[in-house]
């Protein structure tokens, strides 16, 4: 969350790629031309060997464009439509297709979700290598608490993963609904409970709701064979490579394999209300919990900060993107990680416009906030330390 903000300094710059000038979003202008040259800059600056910017104006895309590999060895290009690990993107997209269920009356958010099951959940033999293991909550008598909200905004309580834990075994470490963690698990908990009540494996669901609709005909939540003739291989922050993980499960979280071209496709349709309905799009945009924290995982995102940490910003969580207040209104923002991957989208509902970042190099990140001189922003610091880049 620390480099949450720090993709507002290029997105202080709205492209348009159908005309010479670029809109800012303080009405401002710059040439397309000078942009581009900028971004390259800073990647060749950082040493990202691939980046993909996808620009929202007007609640439609303006401007789409590739840059540099995917992957550095070969000098292979990377395009629009070459595969990315989408990393915690994969948040969002679930996101939709759970407010999606929520319109059709099939899930109520506020429903602990034990009680869509006929029996304990953690009576249920396992159908994948770890993370439908539930027999540790056998003992836990917090779990049954949980609900879909609180699996969206992050407060049902678990860890990030299991696996964080000493012991590696999963538990709720705090009454649900009362505190902010980063969890993983809680959106894999929700995602196996929605495939014990529909009876349907979590690809089925977002195919059926999300991907067909749109024609998302390149994402899915595990690797696929179709994929193998162009894919964007992960770079060390010295520039080798990382190995291509290809055996995950489907994992609401974490496992989307996507493409720029796919996931403006779905951003373009949340802007546009194409898939959920305005107010289901408000709510998931409004906020449920105020961030005061220092840390977004592990015991200390439940340990509060001084009460004022972040109120400049009002940094809070809404269902499945965290939230900011600038002075162009609320931006919606949500960062993707992994090996080799580093990703960054936000969107701001009142003025109708958004930026996603897609990089595969673990400096992605590091173009923000090394070289944000360059884009004239000021930094400010919140309560948590970490310097932060608001448009100006």
């Amino acid at each position: 969350m620390r480099f949450a903000f720090l993709l507002l300094s290029l997105f202080a710059c709205s492209l348009t790629a159908f005309s010479q000038q670029i809109k800012k979003i303080d009405n401002s202008t710059i040439s397309a031309a000078a942009l581009t040259q900028k971004i390259q800059y800073l990647m060749d600056t950082a040493h990202v060997q691939g980046l993909e910017v996808s620009v929202f104006n007007g609640n439609k895309v303006v401007y789409k464009r590739a840059f540099g590999y995917k992957r550095i060895d070969t000098k292979a290009p990377l395009t629009t439509h070459s595969n990315i690990y989408g990393a915690s993107l994969s948040k969002v997209v679930f996101t939709v297709l759970v407010l999606k269920l929520v319109e059709e009356g099939i899930l109520n958010l506020d429903k602990p979700l034990q009680d869509y099951l006929p029996q304990p959940v953690y009576t249920y033999a396992p159908k994948t290598k770890w993370h439908d293991h539930y027999a540790d909550l056998r003992s836990d008598s917090l779990y049954h608490k949980i609900t879909a909200r609180m699996c969206l905004d992050h407060t049902s309580g678990f860890p990030n993963w299991r696996w964080d834990m000493p012991d590696q075994k999963l538990r709720v470490m705090f009454e649900p609904g009362t505190h902010y963690s980063y969890s993983g698990e809680g959106m894999v908990y929700l995602q196996v409970v929605l495939e014990k009540m529909l009876g349907k494996p979590l690809q089925t669901l977002v195919q059926e709701k999300i991907s067909t609709p749109l024609g998302m005909q390149h994402s899915a939540y595990q690797w696929l064979p179709a994929y193998e003739a162009d894919y964007a291989v992960g770079h060390k922050s010295n520039g080798e490579l990382y190995e291509k993980d290809k055996d995950n499960e489907p994992r609401s979280p974490s496992t989307l394999e996507t493409t720029l071209d796919d996931l403006t496709l779905f951003i373009t349709a949340v802007l546009q209300h194409k898939l959920i309905s305005a107010a289901s799009t408000k709510q998931m945009f409004t906020p449920q919990i105020r961030l005061r924290s220092a840390h977004q995982f592990g015991p200390k995102a439940w340990q509060d900060t001084t009460s004022t940490a972040n109120d400049n910003i009002s940094l809070s969580y809404g269902l499945g993107w965290g939230l900011l207040k600038s002075p162009y209104g609320w931006g919606a923002f949500k960062e993707g990680h992994g090996d080799g991957f580093q990703h960054y989208c936000i969107i701001f509902p009142e003025k109708q416009t958004g930026i996603l970042i897609m990089t595969n190099s673990d400096n992605g990140e590091s173009i923000l906030k090394s070289c944000w001189p360059l884009l004239s922003v000021t930094p400010i610091r919140p309560g948590n330390g970490s310097t932060i880049f608001p448009i100006i």
